[in-house]
């Protein structure tokens, strides 16, 4: 920006870059990088005694002020009351753990605002477990672990959406648990000439997933994790 002979092109490129990101161009394959993979797994297996790990989304206050959870993390649940449902009729123990704190600093953590949507969905409340103090999805892992060291299980599965899964199972795996993935949702992105507020979000998430990942292996590297 000193060099006055390439204020422009640094202005073009900039805008260029603003309308591929917006009208999905580059948007879609740096979506489909971080999402494609986890919505290729094959369909989980219910063992005798199966858990269904669910992530936090975030909550927000509706036009109501009340808090609810965010739009991804309603994905979520229903996908865990789901796998829940299946999981009563395939297996002999089922279990729900809540992994989410409050990094929003909201009136409540993710997991306890989460819990009443699930135990409406049939969830019972002596198979629901809340974890609500991780605040990052490295501490999710940590936490998890944590309430499973004592467990015994056949099956364990992750649900979380499409774009976090990758990044996920990162630091699931960290702690030495293999969960099953099970993307609860995907973000689609509009391609076109016109920008997309929506396209802007969407590579914001894939940014941030992506930022994460290398964050996570440069921490392992330098032995911070």
């Amino acid at each position: 920006m000193l060099w006055r002979g390439a204020r422009m092109m640094c202005a073009v490129v900039g805008l260029a870059l603003f309308w591929l990101l917006a009208a999905g161009w580059l948007t879609a394959p740096l979506l489909a990088c971080m999402q494609n993979g986890a919505l290729r797994y094959p369909p989980p297996r219910f063992g005798e005694r199966t858990v269904i790990v669910v992530l936090g989304a975030g909550t927000k206050y509706d036009a109501q002020g009340m808090l609810v959870p965010k739009h991804d993390a309603m994905q979520r649940i229903a996908t865990a009351a789901s796998l829940y449902a299946r999981c009563k009729q395939e297996a002999r123990h089922c279990q729900v753990v809540v992994s989410g704190g409050n990094p929003q600093e909201h009136e409540a953590a993710e997991a306890d605002n989460y819990a009443p949507y699930l135990l409406r969905a049939h969830v019972a409340r002596d198979d629901l477990v809340l974890e609500n103090k991780s605040r990052t999805t490295y501490e999710n892992a940590q936490y998890v672990a944590r309430i499973l060291r004592n467990e015994r299980y056949d099956s364990l599965m992750l649900v979380t959406s499409a774009y976090h899964m990758p990044r996920a199972l990162l630091d699931f795996r960290r702690f030495a648990l293999m969960p099953a993935p099970v993307a609860s949702s995907a973000r689609v992105v509009q391609r076109g000439v016109v920008p997309h507020w929506k396209n802007l979000v969407a590579a914001n998430i894939a940014l941030h997933e992506l930022i994460g990942m290398v964050q996570f292996y440069v921490y392992r590297a330098v032995g911070w994790f």
